[in-house]
Formats: structure tokens, sequence, C-alpha cells
């Protein structure tokens, strides 16, 4: 039989265990897993400043999670902070809708407690969510200002080999994209994130001034949109009353570069005589010349170039 003693010592040589841990300790121990994972880096003070701990606390953290997945992370002296690894393997599992509202909004990126809705909710089902281990190679370049190298599939040239300087993630309702400058054509586009494989972080490139958003113009491009309840509807009030309309109009700004996305989900008529008779269509816009210039209205509903 063991001695207290060394029962003891044998308790002390063991390996902790991420199940020993603290549920509160856990969250920031994901905390660290998720930044690392979809940013690339963690320091202390993003502990600091996402859960109003102590610096001491906050070190005590990134020294268990080294403990744990030591070859998740190397030290960066000159930037003093700690970076993600070549041989990184995330420590906790993300459901990826959450992951992707944790990017989008910001909070709810704790991934260790079960989440449950706290009443019934039912939601349209996602046909194609993007793949995390493509996601977090380009969310860590949106974060490091880094071009990445993807293998990409489009309809109409089938698979090729780009390299994109990617800004932001876009969801459209029905798919998410990331908006880059695309070198091989010279111009800003959307890439949908499931048609992306193999990326890869060019790390010896840099992002030039050209290929950053604020020389994106549609995205800075901002488009006043006039919608009203569309004249079939024989009850227009209904449809005042379901958006909140201000005098029987709805204004919406948007960026010319989402322009088309936003009234495809709505299904917002765009014709200049609101012809479309579907049952679906419950707005029409009513200030069409506002989308003169906008790239993306291929996509909008009944819209033809006046050209």
């Amino acid at each position: 039989m063991m001695s207290t003693n060394a029962l003891k010592l044998e308790d002390e040589m063991a390996p902790t265990r991420l199940a020993d841990i603290s549920q509160t300790q856990q969250e920031r121990l994901s905390h660290i897993d998720f930044r690392l994972r979809f940013l690339g880096t963690i320091g202390r003070n993003d502990l600091v400043s996402r859960f109003g701990i102590k610096a001491a606390a906050a070190t005590r953290d990134i020294t268990l999670y080294k403990e744990l997945a030591s070859q998740n992370l190397e030290y960066d002296t000159k930037a003093k902070i700690y970076t993600q690894s070549d041989a990184f393997t995330p420590l906790f599992d993300y459901p990826r809708h959450q992951a992707l509202t944790a990017l989008a909004h910001g909070f709810g990126d704790d991934f260790v407690a079960t989440h449950k809705a706290l009443i019934a909710c039912e939601t349209p089902a996602q046909l194609n969510k993007p793949q995390l281990d493509t996601l977090s190679v380009l969310t860590r370049a949106i974060h490091q200002k880094k071009p990445v190298e993807i293998t990409y599939r489009s309809l109409s040239s089938g698979q090729t080999t780009r390299e994109i300087a990617p800004f932001v993630l876009v969801d459209n309702g029905l798919r998410w994209h990331v908006r880059a400058f695309d070198r091989k054509r010279s111009r800003f586009t959307d890439f949908v994130i499931n048609r992306i494989s193999d990326p890869r972080l060019i790390p010896d490139s840099e992002i030039e001034e050209h290929e950053t958003k604020d020389n994106d113009i549609q995205w800075n491009r901002i488009v006043e949109l006039e919608i009203v309840p569309h004249p079939r509807v024989p009850f227009p009030e209904t449809i005042e009353h379901e958006y909140d309309m201000n005098n029987g109009v709805l204004q919406v700004n948007v960026r010319a570069a989402v322009a088309g996305y936003v009234l495809r989900r709505w299904n917002v008529d765009c014709s200049d005589d609101h012809h479309l008779e579907g049952a679906e269509y419950h707005l029409w816009l009513r200030n069409r010349q506002a989308l003169y210039g906008v790239d993306n209205l291929i996509i909008a509903p009944g819209y033809a170039n006046p050209r």
C-alpha cells in the first residue's frame, strides 16, 4: 500500500488533465485556443480585457495552456506575444455555427459548456457551413493582414490557384464569403469559403496598399435603399407594420458590395415596373437608380441594367 507521501508525490507528477480543471478556467483556456486557431495570436491583455482578470491570472492561464498543449504556441520575443505554431492542434471542439457567431459578433466564444436555447426555437437549415480548418486560415490572414494562396473552384473557371488578400467575412444569408483582393484578376471580389481548399498563409509576402479594403470602392460605397410594400400586395399596411416602416418606406443603408445579397435575401422586387408576381415578393425597391454602378446586381430579383 502506498504511503500518503507517495500518493501526494504521484499526484504532483501526474500531468494536468482538462477534465480536472474548473469550468471557469476551461472557458479562459478555450478562449486562448480559439484565438490561436482563428487569429493566430494570444497575449495576456486579450484575457484581461475578455474576462476582467488580473495580468498575473492571465499569465497562469497561458502557462496552464502551455502545459496542456505545449506544441500549439510559440513566444514571439519581438512582439511579446504568443503565436500559433506549425504543429497546432485544437484543444477544444467548436460547433461551426458557434465559431462563426463568435467571429462575427465577438461574444459567446467559450465552448466548454453545452449551449441550449432558452426557449423553443427553430431556424432554417444551413446547407453549407464552412470547414473550420479552411476558415481558420482565412481569419488568421485577416487578423494578421497577410495574403493567402488558395485553390478555388468557380462556376466559370473551374479549379484554379489564386493569391488573395482577404479583409472581411461576409454572410449573405445563404453562404459565407470572404471579401478579398484577387491578385490573379487584379480586382476585389467575393470568394465562397466552401469553394476554397488548401489555403496557406504566405508569410514572406505583404499586402500592398492597393490591395487593402480602403481601396475597395464597392466595399466603401454606401447605397441608400428605399424599400416599400410591393404594389401588388392587397394590404400594404400589413407589410408596413411588419417591417416597421416610416410613412410607408423602409430606408436601409448597405455597402454596395453586399447590396445584391440583401435584395435577394429579402426578395425585393428591383424591376422598374414591379412586375414580379411570385408570392414571395412583398417588397419593392422604389429608388432603383441608387443601384447604378453596383457590381453584384445580377442576383437582385428583377434588376435589369438600364444600359
